[in-house]
């Protein structure tokens, strides 16, 4: 692969250096690792060793890169000691010693060597990079630590679309309290050769594209946004409101660019069945909007998965051993849901997902991910909230037994987004993929609902018993209010994860 000035290749076969059994993530240690120079083609170099937490299957990757004696890497003149485990009392297997490399002026690091030895690695052992090839990176997750000691996986600082700084899979190690100087590569011509031709797309998305289960008893499903644009979808002007227009079926006729100003937003029918018939979406006939777009320098293809809900269900608070239905609380139009397939450009597989949690999300490893038919994850879908979760069960947004409810079940009711998707948008490629007008749409989806949570509150307080109002009341408003605000979403293509990353 071409960073413009340089060309790399990915190792994932690695040998191990030195284990510890205790500390880090769930107290399980950790455990660091050389490139097998096995796995690693002739003429390229090591640029960082990895590490992970034993408390996770194992997903190593370092970038490596060719030497084509140009000076673009060069070898460390020294190396210093930043660490090693000798004085600690911690379940080890051997000694391990951390080391940072010295470059040579005008270079950089960009990870560190580990040994189980007292004796200074080899210059051989791992290369620097010339400074302009290289970009500011920042420590990411921690992965292990012991008494002022700690080690970071390692990511770019500025991330997205545009940005061209390169995840290399090594850590950065952190001694009493100040962080080692690491850092990333640059794909510094901007190319874009690695990631998929419109052809290599389809294949791709067959492949990886999650069934998505809903609950049983989910009674507001998704639908396409031109279902709902034919069957009865609203534009409201402010100003206006008693001359709400028709939506055509490709959007056309919505206002175009500009910002979220309140001037606009989509709502549902006032007829009451024409408005039933939306909110509760048409599963039989939805498909999922797919955008896909580079990440880390186009050494990544992100496919983000768009699933659009013409309504979000109400809320349900657990209080203890009480589930409690509110009438309204958390009821909006629009609400738009969205996973993320990382795909490695170097080797085609999938290496993470991101799944849409209300305002927020997680990324979830590959290794942890339940698969169906082969390589397709298996996502799962909260009742009327449609929050994406990894297994099924109850994820509750709060603490102590006391939050919002997000219930998840594998049943019968699931899409195969796969076999039911739009390719909505990939920039990358030109004009290859034309965007439909909907999605240039920068108002609200849904408006501002006459609702208010002090009303919705109350409700709640009069179906509790009385020894319970107290408690109740001293908790609620820790809640994630924002989960429950009552307003539609705005455009996908105003999200900062558009053009930058998730999180």
């Amino acid at each position: 692969m071409s960073l413009g000035d340089l060309r790399v290749s990915e190792a994932t076969e690695f040998d191990v250096v030195w284990r510890a059994r205790s500390g880090g993530p769930d107290n399980l240690g950790a455990t660091f690792f050389e490139p097998s120079t096995v796995d690693i083609a002739q003429g390229y170099a090591v640029l960082g060793y990895h590490s992970q937490p034993n408390n996770k299957r194992f997903s190593g990757r370092s970038v490596v890169a060719y030497d084509d004696l140009n000076g673009n890497i060069k070898a460390p003149v020294d190396y210093i000691n930043l660490w090693n485990s000798l004085s600690f009392q911690i379940d080890q297997d051997g000694i391990g010693f951390i080391w940072l490399p010295k470059c040579p002026d005008g270079y950089k690091a960009l990870g560190h060597v580990v040994t189980n030895s007292t004796q200074k690695p080899s210059p051989d052992k791992i290369r620097c990079v010339k400074a302009e090839l290289t970009e500011q990176c920042e420590h990411y997750k921690w992965i292990w630590g012991a008494e002022g000691f700690n080690v970071y996986t390692t990511r770019p600082s500025n991330r997205g679309t545009q940005s061209m700084g390169v995840h290399l899979g090594s850590f950065v190690a952190q001694v009493g309290g100040v962080m080692s100087d690491i850092a990333c590569l640059k794909n510094t011509k901007s190319d874009l050769s690695a990631m998929p031709t419109l052809d290599q797309l389809k294949p791709l998305i067959d492949a990886y594209a999650p069934w998505v289960f809903f609950h049983p008893d989910e009674k507001y499903r998704p639908a396409t946004v031109e279902w709902f644009f034919e069957n009865g979808g609203l534009l409201y002007k402010k100003g206006d409101e008693a001359n709400p227009v028709t939506i055509l079926p490709d959007g056309s006729n919505l206002p175009q660019g500009g910002s979220d100003d309140n001037a606009y937003w989509l709502d549902l029918p006032p007829d009451s069945d024409a408005r039933d018939k939306l909110e509760r979406g048409d599963l039989a006939k939805a498909k999922v909007y797919v955008h896909v777009k580079p990440m880390f320098g186009a050494t990544f293809t992100d496919i983000v998965i768009w699933m659009y809900y013409p309504f979000n269900g109400p809320a349900t608070v657990k209080f203890r051993i009480f589930n409690i239905k509110a009438d309204h609380l958390g009821e909006h139009t629009g609400d738009w849901e969205h996973v993320t397939l990382r795909v490695n450009n170097f080797n085609g597989e999938l290496q993470r997902i991101y799944l849409s949690e209300h305002s927020g999300g997680t990324w979830v490893d590959a290794t942890d991910i339940e698969f169906q038919d082969r390589n397709k994850a298996a996502v799962y879908a909260s009742k009327h909230g449609h929050a994406f979760y990894s297994k099924p069960g109850l994820v509750l947004d709060g603490s102590d037994g006391i939050g919002l409810r997000n219930d998840c079940e594998k049943a019968d009711l699931y899409l195969d987004t796969g076999f039911f998707y739009t390719l909505l948008s990939a920039e990358y490629l030109g004009t290859a993929v034309v965007e439909p007008p909907w999605i240039n749409y920068s108002r609200k989806w849904g408006p501002r609902a006459a609702i208010y949570i002090e009303d919705e509150f109350d409700k709640i307080m009069k179906r509790l018993p009385k020894f319970l109002r107290g408690p109740f009341k001293r908790v609620f408003y820790k809640l994630p209010i924002k989960i429950l605000e009552e307003e539609g979403p705005t455009s996908i293509k105003t999200k900062s994860s558009w053009y930058g990353d998730e999180i």
